[in-house]
């Protein structure tokens, strides 16, 4: 009777972590650790040894995985928070990059094309980028809050014209800042063998965290992506919540925008964030979030931005050919975005049920 009692007490416990949000992201985790484990256990080697300036920093695929993963774990946070109160996603969020990362160079070059100092201090170009990523969530979120035009189509003016304003703003020059303070950023800071990019990234959760905790932020937005009407006759203000929200996205754009320019010191406007959007919203997705708005799990989100990265790099160690990595990358992320829908989730549930055969009845 004890045994029966223990494994039905084990199979509550996977059914009721199979219903949870983040077990797909986490599921997801675990597979790819399995699969690169079984291929090439140094796949998971992390060593200390010296970079190109002589400071021993921490390397290995995780370290990558965990450094190039930054950018897109920042986005998945103010992605998650678009999603969850517009229904809408923005795809304009790589062209922002090339728009606040130009802002960053134009003000530390101060309009000439390489100078041998830094024409601003760095927080100067960065608060000024977070303005100008602001300003662009801004209007975004007036077209969808205020004049109620769908995200995707209000988010696509930007999407074109972003990398064309980004190139306007320098003149159509490739700025290069040669002082070596800036690549600190994109890369380790002098004593610590972390990555940079990770510790911004952690620095942003932490902050996230404690905005959704001690404000109503998070319930706002749900409020308003669940029920717009209801949220309304109950006193919030869903035209200001959803543009909030856009404003905010800006800002993890600004964020971003720092930690890409820096990594090269330079900026490419037609390749900097690449499709950078397209795996936004895929972690969300992957975080098991509606993309139809309601209720989110800024957790899953930014695990699901890593679970992409982490595949990323399993397919370049595959030596996967660049131009076919898209392809790989869709096939398996469709995957586990169908694994973790509702509908799928509830009739593999039902399916285990059945499968389980029937408790004898106990005189």
């Amino acid at each position: 009777m004890k045994n029966k009692e223990k494994k039905s007490g084990i199979g509550g416990l996977m059914r009721g972590l199979v219903r949870k949000q983040i077990f797909i992201p986490i599921a997801a985790l675990v597979i790819l650790t399995i699969f690169n484990y079984i291929m090439d256990p140094t796949f998971f080697k992390i060593t200390l040894s010296p970079n190109s300036l002589g400071y021993n920093v921490l390397s290995g695929s995780i370290i990558t995985i965990l450094d190039n993963g930054s950018e897109l774990a920042i986005l998945a946070i103010g992605m998650t928070l678009v999603t969850a109160a517009s229904g809408g996603q923005d795809i304009s969020v790589g062209a922002t990059i090339a728009i606040a990362g130009s802002v960053i160079l134009r003000i530390l070059c101060g309009g000439q094309t390489s100078p041998d100092t830094l024409q601003a201090p760095v927080i100067v170009a960065f608060l000024v980028a977070c303005v100008a990523g602001m300003l662009a969530g801004a209007f975004n979120g007036a077209l969808v809050a205020y004049f109620r035009i769908q995200p995707m189509i209000a988010t696509l003016i930007l999407f074109t014209a972003g990398r064309s304003i980004g190139a306007w703003i320098n003149n159509n020059t490739l700025p290069v800042v040669k002082d070596p303070s800036f690549a600190v950023y994109g890369g380790f800071i002098p004593g610590i063998a972390v990555p940079t990019p990770f510790l911004i990234t952690v620095a942003c959760i932490i902050i996230i965290t404690l905005v959704l905790k001690f404000t109503t932020l998070g319930l706002y937005t749900q409020s308003v992506g669940i029920n717009e009407e209801s949220s309304r006759l109950n006193g919030l203000n869903p035209a200001f919540i959803k543009f909030l929200t856009f404003v905010i996205l800006g800002l993890c754009v600004a964020v971003a925008a720092l930690i890409k320019v820096s990594r090269i010191s330079s900026i490419n406007y037609s390749v900097i964030a690449k499709d950078i959007e397209m795996d936004a919203i895929l972690a969300v997705a992957l975080g098991g979030n509606k993309l139809s708005g309601g209720k989110f799990n800024m957790a899953a989100s930014i695990i699901g931005a890593y679970v992409i990265q982490f595949l990323t790099t399993t397919l370049y160690a595959l030596k996967v050919d660049a131009n076919a990595l898209p392809a790989y990358k869709a096939v398996v992320v469709i995957a586990l975005v169908v694994l973790s829908a509702p509908s799928v989730t509830e009739k593999i549930s039902a399916l285990g049920k059945k499968m389980k055969p029937k408790a004898k009845e106990v005189a």
